[in-house]
């Protein structure tokens, strides 16, 4: 019974976090749903792209500042995917500063939500397979931000950014029935150490995704 707890929380933090990714990896980070919606209203592309991409990295790494536990951790990934949703509503209209102010919270949430990961890839996965697990969400991520970037270019960017919303969506749904045992007195405090000493390493991988 405790394998296929832990597995389905393996399975579960996999798919939250590929979801989220590609959420990054299609739309924030110079994704191709953000540069064809600049091209359909003809703006500038320089200083959207790059408010994304400072508020992402601020998100990631600011993140262990308030984000100590596992709990914590999910509390941080639903508002984090949560806020991204929302910030990710103005781009269905015309262009405004509710573009601007999106892409500052939806890149900084979602960069913040992406580090706190890295407390499920300890909880759920045996340190001789997250290797394994951190090849599944690279995988996975691409794949999906390539099915979503050929729906942007075949339909619509308005296709792409209600696919990638829908990804979020589904993204906090698995993060939220994640189930996480309680942890008490030395236990708890071990595993804040261990986290905090592979924080920096997983902090590397979520760059590499962004990049």
């Amino acid at each position: 019974m405790k394998r296929i707890i832990v597995w389905n929380g393996r399975l579960q933090s996999i798919l939250a976090f590929s979801l989220l990714s590609s959420y990054i990896l299609s739309f924030l980070f110079e994704g191709q749903i953000l540069y064809s919606l600049l091209e359909l209203h003809d703006l500038e592309t320089s200083s959207y792209i790059i408010e994304a991409i400072v508020a992402n990295f601020l998100g990631l790494f600011s993140c262990g500042l308030f984000t100590k536990s596992i709990d914590r951790a999910k509390t941080v990934m639903l508002l984090g995917m949560g806020t991204s949703f929302i910030a990710t509503i103005p781009f269905f209209f015309a262009p405004s500063p509710l573009w601007f102010l999106g892409l500052i919270v939806g890149g900084y949430a979602s960069g913040v939500a992406l580090a706190a990961w890295g407390y499920f890839l300890k909880a759920f996965t045996p340190q001789q397979e997250r290797l394994k697990t951190c090849a599944d969400v690279l995988i996975i991520s691409n794949v999906i931000m390539v099915a979503i970037n050929v729906l942007t270019f075949k339909l619509s960017p308005f296709v792409g950014l209600t696919v990638v919303m829908l990804s979020l969506f589904l993204g906090t749904v698995f993060t939220w029935s994640i189930r996480i045992g309680g942890e008490h007195g030395q236990d708890k405090q071990a595993r804040a150490r261990s986290t905090e000493q592979m924080r920096n390493a997983f902090l590397l991988l979520c760059v590499f995704i962004a990049v």
